[in-house]
């Protein structure tokens, strides 16, 4: 067990400290924190999917967007606070770490598993601690107690007990609160108050090692292994080294520091037509900026280029707006190449999304409408898009810490072939009884049309991306020097 030591320490936590090292007789090179070995290890941590009727949702947003008819899962990990070992969801879109206490009676939090303090280690303030979701609410106190996650133990690492959640439908996946992997600055704790835990167990790792990896996997329970998170190394069933991996330094649009994991996103296809995207309402960004979040389900952009995305989409009759919901449904059966271009100017490259994930029908269709994966959204406050799950779910993330080298980063791996994921849509789904749709393409002003054969233009695309991304790349290790040693770190 390796221990570290939060910021804002006593002296009885220095001695504890002292004491444990002692038992382990392992010298302390000058600098390193408390309990931490010379060199750093990673670590995988157990992630399982869960199943929850109501939409979870990222603190990024303000703007109210019904859900309550759709099912979604949840990604959840376990946490030690103290004694006792809490499932929260896993959240890059926030920063806190909260979990719901004894004292939390709010019908929200009933049947969940909550902190009760049984070790008696915990110190509690009179601090007050308050989030506004998209759909629901948490408020209560802060308080410092150890974490422990995976091997790392963190003494007096500040978190939140929530004594009232509202909306938040935790009973639904059986989660007692979320650990937030975000930056410092979009903490509700302030720093004066406490260090997150990401940035704790960032400083036990060396340099090239402060990173964390996930891949959303598409099963449930705890016994599947199609997820995967990890501290400081790659996880050797998904990829052995940071070949084919894209960096891109993370976005500060908007912002005079790191907020959220955001980069810019410099294109949109459907079927290999391109869709015309709004300026950003980021300040300083020169194009539109996503953020990544495991905290959500969909994607969510604004209005005007989602209402643009599925009005290719629907010819024909293959998609709609219900007017109940004002979110978007598509026919069960049609299946589209949806591609997102993300990265900078060296960096930039095509992300496919898999079929299934943009013609949603999880909780089921009755009536041969399913939910489309991307919706909506002006009150979106960090970002002009966030990416959800609904993306994530097709590549293996990377997010690096900043050090002497590089600006954090985002490396990203695609993960999803259009072509399989084409065939797996029509064994679910069966044949599209709907004509092909016809995409608009302007060329120098002019408007043409043209019926879209998806898989040709994704083989001359991804052709066109391997070539590009290869001369992209010698740029941007020539702007930030070498990539961040991510392969040396394999789990035994």
């Amino acid at each position: 067990m390796r221990l570290l030591l939060a910021r804002g320490f006593s002296l009885e936590f220095i001695f504890l400290v002292c004491l444990a090292v002692a038992s382990e007789g392992r010298p302390q090179p000058a600098g390193a924190p408390a309990g931490a070995p010379s060199g750093s290890h990673g670590f995988k941590i157990p992630m399982r999917r869960i199943l929850q009727k109501h939409s979870r949702v990222g603190t990024v947003l303000s703007a109210q967007m019904s859900l309550m008819n759709s099912q979604d899962f949840a990604y959840i990990i376990n946490v030690g606070i103290g004694n006792e070992t809490l499932p929260v969801i896993l959240d890059t879109g926030s920063s806190d770490l909260w979990v719901v206490s004894s004292q939390c009676t709010t019908s929200d939090c009933n049947d969940v598993p909550k902190y009760h303090n049984s070790s008696g280690s915990l110190k509690a303030t009179s601090t007050p601690f308050a989030l506004n979701y998209l759909m629901g609410s948490v408020s209560g106190q802060v308080g410092f107690d150890t974490v422990s996650l995976g091997p790392y133990q963190v003494f007096n690492q500040t978190f939140a007990l929530a004594n009232k959640t509202e909306g938040l439908g935790l009973s639904s996946t059986g989660n007692s609160g979320i650990l937030g992997l975000s930056f410092q600055a979009t903490a509700s704790i302030s720093a004066s108050t406490g260090t997150t835990l990401l940035e704790n167990i960032f400083a036990s790792f060396d340099e090239s090692d402060r990173f964390f990896a996930f891949r959303l996997g598409q099963d449930d329970g705890a016994a599947s292994s199609a997820s995967s998170f990890t501290f400081g190394q790659l996880d050797p069933a998904i990829a052995t080294s940071t070949t084919g991996f894209q960096y891109t330094p993370v976005s500060k649009a908007g912002a005079s520091d790191y907020n959220y994991w955001k980069l810019p996103l410099r294109g949109l296809s459907l079927n290999g037509t391109a869709i015309s995207l709004s300026p950003s309402l980021i300040s300083s960004a020169q194009e539109p900026i996503a953020v990544l979040d495991t905290g959500t389900t969909l994607i969510l952009g604004p209005t005007q280029d989602v209402d643009q995305f599925w009005g290719l989409a629907g010819q024909g009759g293959g998609a709609r707006k219900n007017p109940a919901t004002s979110m978007w449904e598509v026919r069960c059966e049609r299946a589209m190449i949806v591609e997102f271009f993300l990265g900078d100017e060296a960096s930039s490259r095509a992300y496919a999304l898999h079929a299934l994930d943009t013609n949603w029908s999880e909780g089921g269709s009755p009536d041969g409408w399913c939910l489309g994966g991307i919706q909506g959204n002006d009150g979106i406050n960090s970002g002009d898009w966030l990416l959800g799950d609904v993306f994530l779910r097709n590549v293996y993330v990377t997010h690096h810490g900043a050090n002497s080298t590089h600006p954090p980063l985002i490396g990203l791996l695609n993960m999803t072939d259009p072509s399989k994921a084409l065939a797996e849509f029509r064994r679910e789904r069966g044949p599209d009884p709907l004509p092909p749709f016809t995409g608009t393409v302007r060329v120098n002003g002019a408007i043409s049309r043209m019926a879209v054969n998806p898989l040709p233009l994704y083989f001359l695309s991804s052709l066109c991306g391997f070539v590009s991304g290869a001369v992209l790349t010698a740029l941007f290790r020539a702007r930030w020097g070498p990539l961040p040693a991510v392969d040396r770190k394999i789990m035994d």
